[in-house]
């Protein structure tokens, strides 16, 4: 006797399509370069001890910035940031955008804010190299000053996540909870079109909400800002290591989502979830008609 799938191989391959298509956005393993002109290597090292799932490749962009080719075909994802301000960030900022252009997500953590065009803290007055390209595809602006600091340089005011402004989201997964006691975290304003999933309970320097986890679609880029420092747990500057709660989730939350290109990867082409069950529907109502044809004709 013919089992149903032997009769109707058509309707059994839709349904096999339809379960890989709804489960294609599950967390992909991501091969992430670290872009950094310091703790780079340290900093994916640590990643790579902490958090399972994904593969972490230091590299250090004090002198020079890769080309776009090495970084396509070597990693899925982008980490960028830096310690302390350096001139080639906007060579760094320009592949970075034309990586995220080529539908690869980019994840950016602090202090990238402090290198940004728009900063003007006196107390960082070096730090006004710019990002390039990528400052028109991040999700936020700084509030003018960046991460704040007291007159000798030092960040000096904590940042505590407000629990109460998280948003459900894969980049929230089990986020309950996050603090930079130091002060390395922050100093961002939300652009028009972010998606703003968390906000850190302090205001930035204008009064407004200051995002700590956001991200923005662009066209075929995708950039997710996390507003701390990758390199807390390994900085050896003053105060480094003074963080509590999910940091390591937040951070592989973040990987876990750009592992998807942001929620787009491995979709079928000009249809969603919804296209899917109708056209299941359709060719199982076809095929139940041409079953019904060729009992008829026995």
């Amino acid at each position: 006797m013919k089992t149903a799938c032997s009769r109707f191989a058509a309707v059994c391959g839709i349904f096999a399509l339809f379960a890989v298509a709804l489960t294609a956005t599950s967390a992909q393993a991501a091969r992430v370069g670290v872009l950094s002109n310091n703790y780079a290597v340290a900093t994916a090292a640590d990643f790579a001890a902490k958090i399972p799932g994904h593969t972490f490749t230091g590299i250090d962009t004090s002198a020079s910035a890769p080309t776009l080719p090495s970084l396509t075909s070597a990693f899925d994802v982008l980490l960028v940031f830096e310690d302390s301000a350096f001139a080639n960030a906007t060579a760094v900022g320009n592949v970075a955008a034309a990586f995220a252009d080529t539908g690869r997500p980019v994840v950016l953590g602090t202090f990238y804010d402090q290198d940004r065009s728009d900063v003007n803290n006196p107390a960082l007055a070096n730090q006004h190299n710019g990002w390039g390209a990528l400052e028109a595809i991040d999700p936020d602006t700084t509030d003018g000053i960046g991460v704040r600091t007291d007159a000798a340089g030092v960040p000096n005011l904590p940042r505590v996540l407000n629990a109460a402004s998280i948003v459900a989201h894969t980049l929230t997964n089990g986020v309950t909870a996050l603090a930079a006691t130091s002060g390395f975290a922050g100093g961002n304003q939300a652009k028009s079109g972010t998606i703003v999933l968390a906000n850190w309970t302090e205001l930035n320097a204008r009064g407004l909400p200051d995002p700590a986890i956001a991200y923005r679609i662009t066209g075929a880029a995708c950039v997710i800002q996390i507003g701390i420092a990758p390199d807390y747990a390994v900085g050896v500057g003053v105060g480094y290591g003074n963080f509590t709660g999910d940091f390591y989730v937040v951070w592989k939350n973040a990987f876990d989502f750009a592992g998807t290109s942001c929620g787009m990867a491995n979709k079928i082409p000009s249809l969603s979830n919804g296209g899917l069950v109708l056209t299941m529907l359709l060719v199982l109502a076809i095929g139940f008609s041409q079953r019904r044809r060729f009992t008829s004709n026995r």
